[in-house]
Order: structure tokens, then C-alpha cells, then sequence
């Protein structure tokens, strides 16, 4: 299925200088898994120069890029090793679509701990209760001088996330911070591991991966909170809503005056949905991107119209848009569509700029043992009615605003506190903060 989202982790080989796991628990490549991971690359190889959106690859040499790669790949000692040689290929086009999702490795980690860029500073915004993180004396609105040894960027964030999450997990994290107060201090954050039964060569394991569906569900579940007639806040965490719950929330939001959109941390979802929101803000069909692509996939690129929902129908109130920097994709092309029509206020933080369409590819490996993995190979760049694409240039709010440091210790939300003040409504700041509360994921 078509997505445009971003994998708030994409694709970039941060150097094995990055890696802290302990020769203990690394796993070792033998020859087999080693073969296994370059039949990998080279299906990518074929993936890419098959389906990707610009046959010229941007005027990067895809052979030599690849070749590469398969370099490391024999040069590697560790699986992570060998996964990130094959993200570092796909690195070279510079694409936040494009990204390779590996075989999963026998062992689940969970930091205890979120971070966010806010402005040009990295701090940690929520902390897991009882997690070593918590015990180690990790709080919100630390400011995450170092990560491994490695300072956090706007521009490299999310590729972090990528090499820690899903190519190389840590059991460990060493951060350096500054508290709130200006006291700099060093911690070492133990993971919560879980060990499972998939490893490069076996089967899923099919309980692990129905709790991560189901922990999946309960996260990215929409959240409301209605203020009598004057306004409704709904928290949308992704786009991947279908289109019978959008009508049923936007029935909902049209008994209010007002509505605050929260899309700050939301990190896009599916093209349908997205058309779907945008259809009821406005009384006439509206374009809102143009497809650039392959020539010889023309009719895969039609412009993206939204068709109004008709009179009766649509949103006619007021409409606030939250953004912030984890905001990408499908939310960036909802805040980008609001602001250029003029049909609501976008209030946040500069989005991660992260804004192509995609389709995920799933693979299999072998014929006795298979091997599962996959890909989001990008199809199409994205052309706004302004003439101009979001990738890497992001959506710049019309009022720039931010919580501070402060803010996050004491858990106050004066964004969203700001946003209802501008609907007529009273919402303090500590009030905004315990409006929707931090979910973790299950063990």
C-alpha cells in the first residue's frame, strides 16, 4: 500500500564508533548469515534500480555505491555490522522513504526514555517509569549533550534513532546531559531486553508479533478532549487511521467551534487517510500535490485531489495545527495544505522535512529456511501547489513556539495551553500537560 511516512529512523550509517554492545552479547557472523545478508543487498540492488522514483538515482553511481556496500558486508564481524552496510547503500540517495528494514535480530530493547529535537536542542521529553532510565535519575527537559558519544542534530536525529532501534540495538545507552538547572552529568541507561525466537534463519515469532501489533494499536490510538461547544483537541499520533474513523471524529469535531489539531510527533501514514482529513476543511475539490517519477509509470503518478466532503458535511470552524519537529510525511502535507490555503493557523516547532511517497516491499530468503525482510523503496517525490517539494525543507509554522526545558520538568504544555487561549478557551499550562498522557509501550 502507498504510505508516506517516515520511519523516524532512516538510513544512515553513523560509523561502528557508534556502537557500544559489549562483546558478550554481540553475535557473531558466520559465513552462511554472511552470504545470506550480501543475497540480500543484491536483491535490494535489483529492488532499487527496478522501482525507485529516478531512474538517474540523483547522479549517485548506484554500482559503485553497492559494490561498496558488499565490502563491508565481508569485512563485517556482527549482524549489525552487516545490516548497517546495507543501509549505508541506500544512505547514498539521501531519501527519507527509502530505508531497509532487516531481519529481526533474538533480542528486543526498550530505552525507557524519548527524545526530540526542540529548536536546535535535544532533550529528553518523557521518561518510563521504573526503567533504569528513571532509577539512573534520567527527567524530562535534560538536554541530551551527548548520546554514545555522539552529539544529536536536527539533521541526524532521526538517524540515530534508525541505527539504534533497528540496526544496531544497544543494551546499554551512555548519555551526557544538562539538567534543567545547568548541572552536566553522565549516566549509563540500561535497556529493558526481551529475548525472542526469530533470529536470521527460523520462522516469526508469531506471539511477539501480535503484541507489537497490539502495542502498536493502543500507542498510535487517536485521543479527544472536548471543551464544550467552544472546542475539541484531538491528538492524532499517525495517519494510519482508516477512513471510516476519520468521518466518525470529524462528525464529532463539527458540534464545536473550534478544533486543535496536535500532529506534533505524528510521523505520517497512509495517502488515503491523508485525503480523507483534507476533504472535509474545505467546500471544493482541492489538488494537493503533483507526482514526479518514473516516465515509464505515468499512470502511477496522477495528481492527488481531494474531493470535499460537500455542504453539511465539512469542518467550518476554526482550525489550529500543532506541529514539531517529529512531525513528518502525511502531517507535514496536512500542515503545508492548511497554510497554503489559508484555512487554519499552524503553531509548533520547524517539521522534519521528511515528505515522499513510498511503497513497502516485503522479501523473502532461501527455500528450506526463509528468511524475512523488507524495504520502503520511494516512488514518487511530492510537488505542492506552491511549485516546491517538502523533502528536506520541511513546513515552517506561522507562529513559532516551543515548550522550554522548565516546561518539560514540570510537565506543562504551553503550546497547546497558547492554542486553546486562541479558541476562547481557559487551559493552563500544567492542565495542557496532563491532557493526554505519556503511553509506553508493553514489555
Amino acid at each position: 500500500m502507498i504510505r508516506i511516512r517516515s520511519i523516524s529512523s532512516a538510513i544512515l550509517l553513523l560509523t561502528l564508533a557508534l556502537a557500544t554492545a559489549s562483546a558478550a552479547t554481540a553475535q557473531q557472523l558466520d559465513r552462511i548469515d554472511r552470504e545470506r545478508f550480501q543475497a540480500i543487498l543484491k536483491n535490494l540492488r535489483s529492488e532499487l534500480k527496478k522501482n525507485y522514483y529516478d531512474p538517474n538515482f540523483k547522479g549517485v553511481d548506484i554500482e559503485a555505491r553497492f559494490s561498496q556496500a558488499d565490502e563491508k558486508i565481508r569485512a563485517a564481524t556482527t549482524p549489525g555490522q552487516a545490516r548497517s552496510a546495507i543501509a549505508w547503500a541506500l544512505d547514498g540517495l539521501n531519501d527519507s522513504h527509502l530505508f531497509f528494514i532487516p531481519p529481526t535480530s533474538t533480542a528486543s530493547y526498550q530505552y525507557g526514555w524519548r527524545m526530540e529535537m526542540l529548536g536546535d536542542t535535544c532533550l529528553i521529553t518523557a521518561v518510563r517509569p521504573k526503567s533504569d532510565a528513571d532509577k539512573q535519575g534520567v527527567k524530562p527537559g535534560d538536554e541530551i549533550l551527548k548520546l554514545n558519544g555522539f552529539k544529536p542534530t536536527r539533521k541526524d536525529l532521526w538517524k540515530m534513532r534508525y541505527f539504534f532501534n533497528v540496526l544496531q540495538p544497544q543494551p546499554a545507552m551512555r548519555l551526557e546531559l544538562r539538567s534543567p538547572d545547568g548541572t552536566v552529568r553522565t549516566v549509563q541507561a540500561l535497556a529493558q531486553m526481551r529475548q525472542r525466537k526469530h533470529t536470521l534463519e527460523n520462522e516469526f515469532d508469531l506471539d511477539y508479533l501480535e503484541r507489537e501489533i497490539e502495542n502498536d494499536e493502543r500507542v498510535s490510538e487517536s485521543r479527544f478532549h472536548e471543551m464544550g461547544e467552544e472546542l475539541m483537541i484531538w491528538q492524532m499520533p499517525d495517519f494510519g487511521i482508516t477512513e471510516e474513523q476519520v468521518d466518525g471524529v470529524m462528525s464529532k469535531a463539527r458540534q464545536h467551534k473550534a478544533l486543535i489539531l496536535d500532529l506534533r510527533g505524528n510521523p505520517g501514514g497512509y495517502v488515503k487517510t491523508l485525503n480523507r482529513l483534507v476533504s472535509y476543511f474545505f467546500e471544493k475539490d482541492l489538488k494537493l500535490w503533483d507526482r514526479v517519477g518514473r516516465a515509464e509509470k505515468a499512470k502511477d503518478l496522477k495528481p492527488e485531489i481531494a474531493k470535499t466532503r460537500g455542504s453539511g458535511k465539512i469542518f467550518t470552524g476554526k482550525l489550529i495545527v500543532l506541529v514539531g519537529s517529529p512531525s513528518a510525511s502525511a502531517a507535514e502535507l496536512f500542515a503545508r495544505t492548511v497554510q497554503l490555503e489559508k484555512r487554519g493557523l499552524l503553531i509548533g516547532d520547524l517539521t522534519s522535512g521528511a515528505v515522499m511517497e513510498a511503497m513497502g516491499q516485503s522479501f523473502e530468503l532461501g527455500a528450506d529456511v526463509q528468511i524475512f525482510y523488507a524495504a520502503s523503496i520511494t516512488r514518487a517525490d511530492l510537488i505542492m501547489s506552491d511549485g516546491k517539494t517538502l523533502e528536506h525543507s520541511g513546513v515552517t509554522p506561522d507562529e513559532r513556539m516551543l515548550p522550554t526545558a522548565a516546561d518539560l520538568a514540570a510537565g506543562r504544555d504551553p503550546v497547546l495551553s497558547y492554542a486553546a487561549s486562541l479558541c476562547g478557551v481557559k487551559l493552563s499550562p500544567e492542565a495542557a500537560g496532563k491532557l493526554f498522557p505519556v503511553r509506553w509501550t508493553n514489555p
